[in-house]
């Protein structure tokens, strides 16, 4: 017996007449009825009583009636699950995203529009550094990430650029560039000062700050290093340094720290991109970088 067979049963079941299910599925009454003494003749049970209008269900065939339909609604969804997979509309996406990636407002909406469209993906978000990122993108425990490394170089792993947006200074509150309501200041006066560096060498506003100051003309003096974002926050509000910090950090309020915007000819900028595996053959996965591309053009 096989699922066709199933089908037919259910069919003759359901309409209580062997013309009637025959017109249902398209198919001409004998091969119907052959297929109905062929599944009997297998089973060596009656499946159906003929009546003179039609048929009705023995008590063996009311039992394989119920079964059956539960057999048969059980592989319409598992070939449902299989195409929605494969049009990238379910199945698991692990996302990595940089401390301070999570602020603008690209990735937090991307990953909530995306959810939306397709709430039958499964989504796992982990927070990590590039130099992290890069490692679990490497070893596949992760598909596709926000980072702010622009030269991030992996294997196998493409890095599409998002957006850039402006880095501003933070500054503990009494520092003399704090005082006032606003006021944009120039990065070579912070030639004097400590900076807090976000990140080991190798991340991506570790390095942004570095190149930033030598743009600048000078070689910043690293007072701190700080494993997150919100510890170097900290670290400014104990008055151990200065940082700098993309823009969007502007909504991050923490009593001691200032943000004040830089000026000069080449302002400072911070990248986001979205990397991904060039080689996985998830649908899901190039559904999400379509999806999220699509938002940073628009």
């Amino acid at each position: 017996m096989d699922l066709r067979q199933l089908r037919y049963f259910v069919a003759v079941a359901e309409e209580r007449h062997i013309t009637r299910a025959a017109e249902r599925l398209g198919l001409q009454q004998p091969p119907l009825s052959q297929q109905i003494k062929t599944m009997e003749q297998e089973l060596d049970v009656q499946l159906f009583r003929r009546k003179p209008r039609g048929v009705e269900l023995t008590e063996a065939g009311s039992a394989l009636f119920g079964e059956a339909r539960a057999l048969l609604a059980h592989m319409e969804r598992a070939l449902d699950v299989v195409r929605r997979t494969a049009r990238g509309e379910q199945g698991r996406l692990n996302i990595g995203i940089a401390p301070t990636a999570s602020f603008h407002p690209l990735a937090p909406k991307s990953i909530r529009e995306f959810r939306a469209r397709f709430p039958l993906a499964s989504l796992t978000l982990q927070e990590g550094l590039s130099n992290e990122i890069a490692e679990w993108l490497s070893d596949e425990r992760m598909d596709v990430a926000f980072v702010r490394n622009r030269s991030m170089r992996v294997d196998g792993v493409i890095v599409h650029p998002l957006a850039e947006e402006p880095m501003i200074a933070a500054l503990p509150g009494n520092h003399p560039a704090a005082r006032g309501r606003s006021g944009s200041l120039a990065l070579k006066s912070l030639r004097d000062e400590s900076f807090v560096l976000i990140g080991p060498p190798g991340t991506g506003l570790h390095d942004e700050t570095i190149v930033a100051c030598r743009e600048a003309g000078f070689t910043p003096h690293i007072g701190q290093q700080a494993p997150r974002i919100t510890s170097a926050l900290g670290l400014v509000a104990a008055g151990l340094g200065v940082a700098l910090v993309p823009q969007s950090m502007k909504t991050v309020k923490m009593t001691g720290v200032i943000y004040r915007p830089l000026s000069g000819p080449a302002t400072p900028k911070a990248f986001l991109g979205l990397a991904a595996q060039k080689n996985n053959p998830s649908a899901v996965l190039r559904k999400f970088v379509a999806s999220v591309r699509r938002m940073a053009s628009a």
